[in-house]
């Protein structure tokens, strides 16, 4: 079988304790924590989410790392994008990655993401509470960031473009001035007998990744909402509207809204400074309650579609720039991961895998 696409699926390491989750939110916190005191919030509210397969995992098991590859490499996905943290040196929530790294297992593809922005205490209500700082001191810090990571890029299970280490930079506008970083670590990539860096930043659709240094752009955001219609329910023969509710989070109907996040305008330079986005569901309010927003009804069937258009778009690029962006592999309290649960078992496995393989 040949696949149509690179899929290259985020992967979140917040299922593990730390030292810091645990003063933060009480000992034995993870993402576990919230996706299992989830409640229904209105009718027809799929919550609590429960996982099929691989159960309420703990990654620093090497046999669920093993086994999370092997579902992901057998229905269609590439590699894993890690999600990555630093802050002026210090890393948070590294130890899975670092022991795939070290272990050498599982031999599956990988790259590493910088989720570069500030932890606070939004989504349990605490906007205020600042948990770890995001800053940047200087071209040190950038220095010292790089060759931390120069292990990884040098790995040769390392994703690539064009023999370049794949880069993701969540807030590349973030950055005080990214074409320093851009150009500082390209140089240091060199130096270090790489063939460079393939760097892709997250950022709307107006945003020109290459006036930054950047290669290519992945837009993620949910909010392409102008022009969607919220969901409402029918009560008895009243049919009351969000906005005249209380209590209840933002919901849409995912079926209305899926095939937004595919790009495919024209002039839009799909897979050349753009990367597409796979969104296979919604649900945020295991960490944010009435302040969430909802996707509602998605299904296998409704995400293949997704994919099917997705696949349709930029096809005369060479595969090796055809990368699709999965948001994400296990984002269980966003209603937002591939992995089985006892509802849909591997049915958006088996979607991706229908679409993507010929």
């Amino acid at each position: 079988m040949t696949a149509r696409a690179r899929v290259i699926a985020f992967y979140l390491p917040q299922y593990h304790p730390i030292p810091e989750n645990d003063e933060w939110w009480g000992p034995g916190f993870t993402e576990w924590t919230n996706v299992a005191r989830a409640r229904p919030m209105y009718r027809g509210h799929y919550q609590p989410r429960v996982p099929g397969d691989l159960g309420f995992y703990d990654l620093r098991v090497l046999e669920t790392r093993e086994a999370q590859a092997d579902l992901a490499r057998a229905h269609g996905v590439e590699g894993f994008c890690y999600w990555h943290y630093w802050f002026a040196g210090r890393r948070l929530l590294d130890r899975p990655f670092t022991e795939v790294l070290h272990s050498k297992q599982p031999d599956f593809p990988f790259c590493l993401g910088w989720a570069n922005e500030t932890w606070t205490g939004i989504w349990h209500g605490l906007q205020d509470k600042i948990l770890a700082e995001q800053t940047y001191p200087g071209v040190q810090d950038y220095v010292d960031h790089f060759y931390a990571l120069l292990p990884a890029f040098s790995d040769p299970r390392h994703l690539t473009v064009d023999g370049k280490p794949l880069f993701y930079v969540y807030r590349p506008r973030g950055l005080p001035n990214p074409q320093e970083f851009t150009d500082l670590w390209r140089e240091l990539a060199l130096k270090a007998g790489l063939k460079g860096l393939y760097l892709v930043g997250e950022g709307p659709r107006s945003w020109d990744p290459r006036a930054t240094g950047f290669d290519a752009a992945v837009d993620t955001t949910l909010m392409p909402l102008v022009g969607w219609q919220p969901w409402y329910e029918p009560l008895g023969r009243l049919r009351w509207e969000w906005k005249c509710l209380r209590g209840r989070p933002t919901i849409y109907r995912y079926g209305d809204v899926c095939d937004s996040f595919v790009d495919d305008r024209v002039g839009s330079q799909p897979h050349v400074t753009r990367h597409l986005v796979l969104v296979p569901g919604w649900d945020n309010t295991p960490r944010s309650g009435a302040n969430g927003l909802v996707l509602q009804d998605s299904t296998p069937e409704l995400f293949g579609r997704q994919v099917r258009k997705a696949l349709n778009v930029g096809m005369g690029e060479p595969i090796e720039h055809r990368l699709l962006f999965l948001k994400s592999w296990n984002e269980w309290a966003e209603g937002n991961y591939m992995e089985p649960d006892l509802r849909h078992g591997h049915g958006y496995l088996e979607a991706l895998r229908g679409e993507v393989w010929e």
